[in-house]
């Protein structure tokens, strides 16, 4: 690992003003992932800006119609915390399904979206892929069993993120300070970036920038979300393919949807074709199976992921099933 120099931060002034305009200073809370980047030598940042003091970071508090959580909060919190269990149970499901209890007590909510892919041609040092500035991407032709099957292209990365599907079904917002001290709201959905756009980032954070919250907004009483999780492993995995189905329901009939996959593309994949599928319909036992076979009739798998296709439909005919009581 390449020396560098640390900085114990007391204020958000204090990190605001050691903050670079360009990628030689990265920001540390859990540090799960970016140590790990370091000690594989694919970062080599001169700067080391630890928050993890900052108190300012650290609530989880109710505002008029929708919930701030600060960018300090861990995985274990959001897992256990009374207010997030009751009023977003798909969110704190979702957090007790990442990794290892020991993990889940370090890394923030913030640090789990903002990951790093976990392919193993990005994680190698010697292998110059696209995504650290190569030329391409070695899964085209190489291994892919783990790799994409929506949105690829010209990388074939998955979002590694648990956490960043499920907020993206509840709509929530990203809350962005700069190094000029403003800040700007974002909605999660324009926060991820496919390789088509930036083959070498996954989201629009720009040198400088530090996620302060993230906001998610309260749902309508008549809606009910699930989140599910496929991984070879059932300890300290990354998904093989997840679903988070959130429908709205009056009587018989699903007023809304919001479908949204993970472990299946750059980003968390958001299933129009699966929504339009549900919404406006009366529940029944057949409609699971519909909306599931809509959600794959686009996908575009490679040579080893082929399994994903059954994967993804099995994951949400079974969600929809379990939230729809068919």
């Amino acid at each position: 690992m390449k020396p560098f120099e640390y900085i114990q931060a007391t204020s958000l002034e204090e990190v605001n003003s050691h903050l670079s305009e360009d990628w030689d200073t990265r920001i540390i809370a859990g540090g799960t992932d970016l140590l790990q980047e370091m000690k594989n030598d694919i970062i080599r940042p001169q700067r080391i800006i630890d928050i993890k003091s900052l108190p300012d970071l650290t609530s989880v508090e109710e505002k008029a119609k929708l919930l701030a959580i600060g960018a300090l909060v861990t995985l274990d919190e959001i897992e256990s915390n009374a207010t997030i269990t009751s009023s977003f149970p798909v969110l704190s499901t979702a957090a007790s399904e990442v990794a290892s209890p020991q993990l889940r007590s370090m890394a923030t909510l913030v640090g789990n979206i903002c990951q790093r892919p976990r392919c193993w041609y990005y994680r190698h040092p010697e292998f110059p892929c696209l995504r650290k500035g190569g030329k391409r991407c070695f899964a085209v032709k190489g291994e892919n069993a783990y790799h994409a099957i929506f949105g690829g292209g010209p990388c074939h990365i998955v979002c590694p993120s648990d956490m960043a599907p499920v907020l993206v079904a509840l709509g929530a917002d990203i809350i962005v300070q700069s190094t000029a001290g403003d800040s700007r709201v974002i909605p999660i959905e324009d926060f991820f970036v496919g390789p088509k756009v930036d083959p070498h980032h996954e989201n629009i954070l720009q040198p400088g920038d530090l996620i302060s919250e993230i906001h998610v907004p309260y749902q309508a009483e008549n809606s009910r979300g699930i989140f599910l999780k496929a991984r070879e492993r059932k300890v300290w995995d990354f998904a093989l393919a997840s679903v988070t189905a959130c429908v709205t329901v009056d009587n018989d009939s699903i007023i809304d949807a919001s479908i949204v996959l993970g472990g299946v593309a750059p980003n968390p994949w958001r299933s129009k074709d699966a929504e339009d599928a549900l919404r406006g319909k009366k529940i029944s036992a057949q409609l699971p199976v519909e909306a599931a076979e809509a959600a794959v009739q686009k996908a575009k798998p490679m040579r080893d992921n082929r399994y994903k296709v059954d994967l993804v439909r099995s994951l949400l005919t079974e969600a929809l099933g379990k939230i729809l009581e068919t």
